[in-house]
C-alpha cells in the first residue's frame, strides 16, 4: 500500500502528564480533527480523575472517541482496542477529518499503527488460571524465567516493565500454538499499515521537570474530588485490566483507615513517577518518533513545531 493510498494519521505519545492532551486539541483544531484515545484505562466508566480524562469543556473543544464506554468489570483486550479504533479511524477519514491519536499505552498505539493481527482463539482459560496462581505464590520472575526458556527475546522485553499480564498472554500463546510471542509479532508485522502516520513525543530534558509536573497534577485531582472517586468504586468489581489503574488503589489504605492520607497521596505520586519512566523506556525504542521538549520550549512553539513537522511529513509542505 503506497503512502497515497494509506490513511494520514497524526499520533501523539508520551509519559502521563506531559501535555498530550493539550497539545491533541490544539492541533485537532488547526487539522479538522478527531481524536482518538490511545489509553487502557480511560475507556472505563466512572475513573474520570484518576485516568485524567479529557474535561466536558475539553470534550467541548474537539471531538474524542474511545474513552468512557466499558464498565468497570468489563474485559478488553489490545486486539477488540484495535479492531475498534481501525473502524472509528476509518470513519473520521471517509468524513474528511484528520484522525489524531492520543495516549500513553504503548502496546495500543504500536499494535494498531503497525497493524498486528491478534488470534482470539489462542486463549486457554484453565492455563491462564493456572499462570495467575502461580505468580501469585512465585512471583513474577519466576514466570519469566519460564518464558525465557522458549522465548528469551519477549522475556528480556517484558522484563523492563515486569507487566503479569502479557507476560502470562506471552506463555499462552506459545502453550497454545507452538509460536512463541517474538515469532507471532514478526509474522503480523509483515502486513502493511494502513496509515500514513507522523508521530510526535512529548517528553522533558531534564526528568524532575516531568516528575514534578506530576506531582502536582495529583494534587490537582485529590483537589478535584480523587479520594470520593476512589471511595465511590471502593469494593465495585472490577475485571483484571481496570483494577491496574493508577489512582485508586493506592488509595484504598486511606479508605480502609489503615495509612494517612498524605502517606497514600506520596505513594500515588511515587506509583505515577515510575509509571512514567516505563512509557518512556517504551516510547524510547521507536526511532520514528519526534520528540518535543516540554520543559524548552511553551505552549505557542510546541504546537507551531508539531504543525510545521505534520504538514512536512503529511502533506510535504516545507515550511
Amino acid at each position: 500500500m503506497n503512502s497515497e493510498m494509506k490513511i494520514p494519521l497524526i499520533s501523539i505519545v508520551g509519559p502521563t502528564a506531559s501535555g498530550k492532551t493539550s497539545l491533541s486539541i490544539e492541533l485537532a483544531k488547526l487539522f479538522d480533527g478527531e481524536i482518538v484515545s490511545a489509553d487502557s484505562m480511560q475507556i472505563y466508566k466512572g475513573m474520570d480523575i484518576a485516568t485524567a480524562k479529557p474535561t466536558i469543556n475539553e470534550r467541548k473543544e474537539a471531538v474524542h472517541h474511545m474513552i468512557d464506554f466499558l464498565d468497570l468489570d468489563s474485559v478488553f483486550s489490545v486486539a477488540q482496542y484495535c479492531e475498534m479504533a481501525h473502524s472509528v479511524i476509518s470513519d473520521i477519514h471517509e468524513r474528511g477529518k484528520m484522525p489524531v491519536l492520543v495516549g500513553g499505552t504503548g502496546l495500543y498505539v504500536d499494535s494498531l499503527i503497525n497493524n498486528i493481527t491478534f488470534s482470539e482463539s489462542e486463549c486457554d482459560g484453565e492455563l491462564r488460571k493456572e499462570l495467575n496462581e502461580m505468580y501469585l505464590s512465585e512471583g513474577v520472575e519466576h514466570l519469566l524465567d519460564m518464558l525465557a526458556e522458549f522465548d528469551s527475546e519477549s522475556a528480556k522485553r517484558l522484563s523492563v516493565e515486569k507487566n503479569v499480564k502479557r507476560i502470562i498472554r506471552a506463555i499462552e500463546i506459545y502453550r497454545t500454538t507452538g509460536i512463541t510471542m517474538t515469532e507471532h509479532n514478526r509474522k503480523s508485522r509483515l502486513v502493511n499499515s494502513p496509515y500514513n502516520v507522523v508521530k510526535i513525543g512529548l517528553t522533558a530534558t531534564d526528568r524532575q521537570y516531568l516528575y514534578d509536573r506530576i506531582n502536582k497534577r495529583v494534587d490537582m485531582m485529590v483537589e478535584e474530588g480523587l479520594v470520593e472517586e476512589a471511595r465511590l468504586h471502593f469494593g465495585v468489581e472490577h475485571s483484571d485490566t481496570s483494577s491496574m489503574a493508577i489512582g485508586h488503589k493506592e488509595l484504598l489504605p486511606y479508605i480502609k483507615g489503615v495509612a494517612s492520607l498524605d502517606e497514600c497521596i506520596e505513594n500515588l505520586k511515587m506509583q505515577t513517577r515510575r509509571y512514567a519512566k516505563r512509557q518512556l523506556t517504551w516510547f524510547r525504542k521507536d526511532s520514528d518518533i519526534n520528540w518535543m521538549y516540554i520543559d524548552t520550549l511553551n505552549n505557542t512553539e510546541l504546537i507551531d513545531n508539531s504543525a510545521k513537522l505534520i504538514k512536512k511529513v503529511l502533506f510535504n509542505e516545507e515550511v
